[in-house]
């Protein structure tokens, strides 16, 4: 199930608020120029290549504007959590699998669980990690407009390691 939880970040342990709802999700990241959405998902071959994916969401990529898509195929990869910012906006698409996103706001940490038919585009300079869990598996699709742009720069914050990650 897909959810935001909003943490101050003077207690990462306890969320003020956990949200669950599409429309209640979708409306609290407004707030702070983050998109959330579901797909209506796409018919897809088991087994599929990355064009056949791209292909398969091509009008709903094209509505977006992006001018580049990648694929990421993960199985049982944990890199370390870091908190990061990109240049530009740049978004994620979840074809299968899971994932948590936590986009640092000002005094809070809005921590988004991401599932498939989920889209969440972060804009630019929003500080955020990743979290795939301990044997993450997913698919999802990564728009951006150029590869420099979408690059993510670490901030040396060491806040991700305070927070729960996804098999928490």
């Amino acid at each position: 199930m897909s959810y935001v939880a909003v943490y101050h970040v003077a207690t990462p342990d306890t969320p003020n608020k956990v949200l669950t709802h599409l429309d209640d999700i979708a409306s609290t990241l407004a707030e702070h120029g983050v998109r959330f959405e579901r797909w209506q998902p796409a018919a897809i071959e088991k087994g599929a290549t990355d064009s056949a994916l791209i292909e398969a969401y091509k009008a709903p990529i094209n509505d977006l504007g992006y001018a580049n898509v990648e694929v990421l195929n993960v199985i049982d990869q944990r890199p370390p959590l870091a908190e990061q910012r990109c240049r530009e906006a740049h978004a994620h698409f979840f074809i299968a699998g899971q994932g948590l996103f936590s986009l640092h706001v000002g005094d809070y940490v809005y921590s988004v669980r991401c599932e498939k038919n989920d889209l969440l585009m972060i804009p630019a300079g929003m500080a955020h990690w990743f979290d795939q869990g301990e044997h993450g598996h997913f698919v999802m699709l990564r728009l951006f407009n150029s590869a420099e742009g979408a690059k993510p720069a670490l901030t040396g914050d060491t806040l991700a390691e305070r927070f729960p990650g996804l098999d928490d």
